[in-house]
């Protein structure tokens, strides 16, 4: 059975859930509106064994829909330009959950975002995990994107020379359970192709599931 929050956290990011059509497409305000970063995220989709819902505008819902009958890798190529960004590029995801994180030791501290030594990728992000060397120079960090109330992405990043040390499963696992303590679920995305983020992942309690993301983004 599919965790209560994880299922309102899926409702409410989406749209819909669950589905069991291979590809729905359905249409949802969130898509026009700003998220957790105060940009738009014009079309995101999450993929279960049992089918894929694809959460657009709802202003294209009629054109995506068309497009849903061709080709997978088509309709991705295709998506930017059908939900009003033909600049944007689509992306494939490996979509993960924990609800048990592994127990391992804290490595950092929530310092606020606006912190000067910490890199600019954290700037979005209202408080930060931070791990820091005796020093006080930034190693790691994970930052929250808050979806809704239901649902904390996780997004995480070390420095190359403190790399192979352990730093982002554990302040993964650590950002975790105060995901889970406010009473949501953290959630865990990675390109298909990044064993590093894949290990990370797995270290932390985030377990491969066979669940996909996509979604649209500004390509820099």
């Amino acid at each position: 059975m599919l965790d209560t929050r994880l299922f309102h956290h899926l409702v409410s990011w989406l749209g819909q859930w669950p589905t069991r059509q291979p590809l729905q497409v359905v249409g949802s305000e969130r898509r026009i509106r700003p998220a957790w970063d105060g940009q738009v995220r014009p079309a995101v989709g999450v993929g279960a064994p049992g089918g894929l819902v694809l959460s657009v505008p709802p202003d294209r819902l009629a054109a995506v829909r068309e497009l849903a009958g061709k080709p997978f890798d088509t309709l991705l190529a295709e998506l930017p330009a059908v939900v009003g960004y033909p600049a944007w590029q689509s992306f494939p995801a490996v979509f993960r959950y924990s609800l048990a994180p592994t127990p391992l030791p804290d490595a950092g501290e929530w310092v606020a975002a606006d912190d000067p030594v910490l890199p600019t990728w954290l700037r979005p992000f209202g408080d930060v995990l931070v791990a820091r060397d005796g020093d006080g120079e930034y190693l790691a960090g994970v930052g929250i994107k808050r979806h809704d109330r239901y649902g904390h992405e996780l997004s995480v990043g070390t420095t190359q020379a403190a790399r192979g040390r352990g730093l982002a499963r554990r302040l993964v696992a650590q950002a975790a359970r105060r995901v889970l303590d406010e009473g949501a679920v953290p959630t865990y995305l990675h390109a298909p192709d990044n064993r590093a983020s894949a290990r990370v992942a797995e270290a932390a309690g985030f377990p491969d599931r066979g669940w996909t993301a996509y979604g649209v983004f500004r390509s820099e």
